[in-house]
């Protein structure tokens, strides 16, 4: 489809102009900076945020790998054609989450390459030899694939693109407003929604309000594991 092309490229733009705009910002605003205020920025993720839009880009294109062909009903030939039913989850997972996740390495390393540059004008800039650059790099590719996975397992299990998109949105944009005005007996929720995961396993420098990067790729992945399992099940009780 060419919705597959322009979705990978909309990603790939996303990532890397907001990284610029992200960059040139506080290039601006640096000398005026206090000292704490410097201390506070983690220069890792500040030029990966653009992920923050190219996984809403992503998302989207998991739940059409498998909604489209429900929508179109190709779905009954493809199961005509492995009758086991499984091995189509799996084959369209693996696929999808290969592709999304070379594609992403390399739009978060040309994101932060070019955010350091323009950070280097005011000697500022990291390399990927700094302490956690590398894995900030590899960790936002990770997330938005696992985001990508997500929606292909909303798009499997609920058979519908808006109500898988609507799912994946509500999860990853609405859940965590609503989640911000609980009570603060409550706050530690927050740190194990999807998003925030993302979060943690971007940042170089450590935050007590996320999860360790570790612990971030954990949540991710349980996240994907049980929405993958109950597509799983339903493809196998259900019919097409």
């Amino acid at each position: 489809m060419r919705s597959t092309v322009w979705t990978l490229l909309a990603a790939f733009v996303m990532t890397v102009g907001l990284a610029v705009v992200f960059a040139v910002t506080l290039a601006g605003r640096w000398d005026d900076m206090s000292p704490a205020d410097r201390a506070d920025h983690d220069l890792t993720s500040l030029t990966l945020l653009g992920v923050n839009l190219a996984q809403l880009a992503i998302g989207v294109l998991g739940v059409l790998v498998v909604s489209g062909e429900y929508s179109t009903g190709m779905i009954r030939a493809t199961l005509s054609a492995v009758p086991r039913r499984l091995p189509v989850l799996w084959a369209k997972s693996a696929v999808f989450g290969l592709l999304a996740f070379a594609l992403m390495l390399v739009t978060a390393l040309v994101a932060f390459l070019v955010g350091q540059a323009i950070l280097s004008t005011k000697g500022i800039d990291l390399s990927l030899a700094d302490p956690g650059a590398f894995r900030g790099v590899v960790g936002a590719a990770f997330y938005v694939t696992a985001i990508g996975l997500l929606g292909l397992g909303l798009g499997a299990l609920l058979r519908s693109t808006p109500g898988a998109i609507a799912g994946l949105f509500g999860l990853v944009l609405v859940i965590p407003m609503v989640v911000s005005f609980l009570p603060d007996s409550l706050d530690g929720l927050e740190r194990y929604l999807p998003s925030m995961a993302g979060n943690a396993v971007m940042r170089a420098l450590p935050d007590p309000d996320v999860l360790s990067p570790g612990g971030g790729f954990l949540t991710l992945l349980l996240y994907v594991a049980v929405t993958l399992a109950a597509a799983a099940v339903g493809l196998r009780r259900r019919d097409a």
